[in-house]
């Protein structure tokens, strides 16, 4: 396995992203709004919960 130094990697890793478009932006914004949506629910939901004192 070949050493790289940190600025190579960095500098390889924005060039290959940039030659993917919007793949991952889309798939971030995706799992964000999923995470949301179910914390939302959750944070909802969880006012309906009876209380049996």
């Amino acid at each position: 396995m070949e050493h790289h130094p940190a600025a190579a990697w960095l500098t390889e890793a924005a060039s290959a992203a940039q030659q993917q478009g919007a793949g991952n932006l889309l798939r971030v914004v995706l799992i964000v709004m999923f995470v949301g949506c179910a914390l939302t629910g959750w944070f909802l939901l969880r006012g309906y919960k009876q209380k049996d004192d």
